[in-house]
């Protein structure tokens, strides 16, 4: 099994059926050295699952005050194949550390 933490639209009970087919179920926890920033979605089939065209993005800042809530979810390997199939080509899947202790992929800004 894999740790994924979602900030933003797998969070919604839509993307994880049409991602997933299934809802998912996780712990809250925190992602430290990291702020939320946003951008514009153009990705049709990412529109069509999100329902809005503005999505949140990580941007590492490396600074230990800065924190973004989340949910860690459990899913299989091939369920994170899946949700890189959704995530567009400004993520790229990073492992972090979380405030828990809990390491597990994230989803961040790929520049």
């Amino acid at each position: 099994m894999e740790n994924l933490f979602s900030y933003g639209t797998l969070q919604l009970e839509k993307v994880q059926q049409e991602t997933f087919g299934r809802s998912l179920y996780g712990k809250k926890d925190i992602l430290i050295g990291y702020v939320i920033s946003k951008i514009k979605i153009t990705d049709q089939a990412v529109l069509a699952r999100s329902r809005t065209e503005i999505h949140p993005i990580l941007r590492y800042t490396g600074n230990p005050s800065d924190e973004v809530e989340g949910v860690i979810f459990e899913i299989s390997k091939e369920e994170l194949k899946q949700a890189d199939t959704y995530e567009v080509s400004a993520y790229k899947r990073t492992k972090a550390n979380f405030k828990s202790g809990t390491i597990a992929w994230a989803y961040v800004a790929a520049e």
